[in-house]
């Protein structure tokens, strides 16, 4: 039985698969507990449920949600980005459900920003700057939360850039606009408010939204946790396909001392599909009911 809490779809995210071919790629790897964590997006969690009975998974509602953090020790003060994932929610719940829609509505609003200032770029280097119609037509690329990797997408489309990481690198990294600033203490009451489990995502991920955006040392991220995020969080994320295992190791131990329960995911956007890679250990599942 393999366990796997952080995956992102198509149809509500920046994955490469729909919700079908995830539960049938799922299926085929012997995957057993299952969470569709999409990013600010809850509107496929019925459809997921639904999938994960026909296949007879466990079920555990999820999503991924971005917020500000700062801390007085670090960076001046200057706030950076943490992603946090809420489990075993309603998914029906009203102030849930409204401050979703509000993230969805300013994602597109940032969009028309970053395109703004992409434009800015592509005046330095001559080209021709994107429309109101290339806004509409990568908005048609969109089944769920509008996000940079849809912009990178329709760059490769047109011949800008050969890869979405070339998109990255040369214009969305400089261009980037801050998204809707959700704080820790708005995204637990939200969650817990919905009876769900609040998770610190990844919190060792080099080359993601995680504590080493503040520092790098696992201690000093420890410390950071425990000083002013504890009151918060229900649980940290300690197998993820970035982190090592010694990362993995210290976590979980960590996770024992607080009280906090554990959860672990491949973070799959399908681009491999790695769903089901990360040794996350059964013990995860009876956290979560299952």
């Amino acid at each position: 039985m393999k366990i796997d809490l952080h995956i992102h779809s198509k149809d509500c995210s920046d994955g490469r698969l729909t919700l079908t071919e995830i539960f049938d790629e799922a299926h085929s790897r012997d995957i057993q507990v299952i969470s569709i964590t999409d990013h600010d997006n809850i509107e496929c969690q019925e459809e997921a449920e639904m999938l994960a009975f026909r296949y007879g998974m466990y079920y555990i509602s999820g999503v991924e949600l971005n917020i500000s953090f700062s801390h007085p020790r670090y960076r001046e003060g200057k706030p950076v980005s943490l992603d946090l994932l809420g489990y075993q929610y309603d998914i029906h719940d009203p102030a849930l459900a409204q401050k979703i829609r509000e993230l969805k509505e300013h994602r597109r609003l940032r969009a028309e920003k970053i395109l703004e200032k992409i434009n800015s770029e592509f005046r330095v280097r001559h080209l021709e700057p994107f429309t109101h119609k290339d806004l509409e037509a990568i908005e048609e690329t969109v089944d769920g939360a509008f996000g940079r990797p849809h912009i990178a997408n329709y760059m490769v489309k047109k011949g800008i850039v050969e890869s979405r990481q070339e998109a990255f690198d040369k214009y969305l990294m400089k261009c980037n606009v801050p998204k809707m600033p959700l704080s820790l203490e708005e995204t637990s009451a939200l969650i817990r408010g919905a009876g769900g489990k609040l998770i610190l995502a990844h919190p060792n991920d080099p080359n993601g939204t995680s504590l080493v955006s503040l520092t790098r040392s696992i201690d000093e991220q420890r410390r950071i946790i425990k000083d002013t995020m504890l009151p918060f969080l229900d649980g940290i994320e300690c197998w993820h396909s970035r982190h090592t295992s010694e990362t993995a190791a210290l976590y979980s131990l960590f996770a024992k001392e607080e009280n906090l329960i554990v959860s672990g995911g491949s973070d799959c956007h399908q681009e491999p599909i790695i769903m089901g890679t990360v040794p996350v250990p059964l013990y995860v599942a009876g956290q979560f009911d299952a």
